[in-house]
């Protein structure tokens, strides 16, 4: 399971990335490549399959970056992105007490800010490494917040997809995707989401049972 979030977290960075303009062409592949080889890092040394929380004074593994996909769909210059900022620092250190702290700091200030909100509960997940009760509640006051935004359906439909929720992540992306128009920026990066989840779906209802040992190597195989 935790291959699927990490890919779809990589297909959102990228998206975002592409939407601002920033990479095109050869740059957006060597990009993509990086961001590849350090997911490969991530999954083999971190376990992504494995849920929990860090110790206390212990580190997390490092956030796989939700910034592009963030700016993409929520702006490069809100009020609370300073802080967001910071917190983003912290996180790609595998500091998660010090990202949560980062947002809640914001969020003194920008009570109502949707993209702090949102922060917050992508900063829990990281924290715990998969949803917890306390993520569920804040993406649902993201989702009280801007209930005709996408964007606390899709990072949510994220959450979901790393803690393993399959289902329920594409259900989230589809909702995500019928509350943006056509020819929203960021409504690729939506569709793409839609289309990884289903067709990986798809693949384990048509895989047939197999004995464990095989199994365990198939999923090991798969890239």
């Amino acid at each position: 399971m935790g291959w699927l979030w990490l890919f779809l977290l990589l297909a959102a960075t990228a998206g975002g990335l592409w939407i601002a303009g920033k990479l095109r062409g050869a740059a957006l592949q060597v990009t993509l490549a990086a961001l590849m080889l350090g997911a490969a890092g991530y999954a083999l040394q971190g376990q992504p399959d494995l849920p929990g929380a860090p110790r206390e004074g212990e580190l997390s593994r490092p956030a796989l970056p939700l910034t592009e996909a963030r700016q993409a769909m929520l702006g490069r210059f809100t009020a609370g992105e300073r802080y967001l900022l910071i917190a983003d620092s912290f996180a790609r250190r595998g500091n998660t007490t010090e990202e949560l702290g980062a947002i809640r700091a914001g969020l003194k200030a920008y009570p109502d800010n949707l993209a702090l909100r949102i922060g917050l509960a992508n900063a829990l997940v990281d924290h715990a490494q998969m949803i917890t009760p306390a993520a569920e509640l804040a993406f649902e006051r993201a989702r009280q917040a801007a209930p005709r935004h996408p964007a606390p359906l899709f990072f949510e439909g994220l959450a979901r997809a790393r803690s393993g929720d399959r289902d329920r992540g594409l259900e989230l992306f589809r909702a995500a995707l019928a509350l943006t128009p056509e020819g929203t920026s960021y409504r690729p990066m939506i569709e793409q989401a839609v289309a990884l989840t289903s067709n990986t779906s798809a693949e384990q209802q048509t895989v047939p049972s197999v004995p464990a040992e095989q199994g365990t190597i198939r999923q090991a195989a798969r890239p």
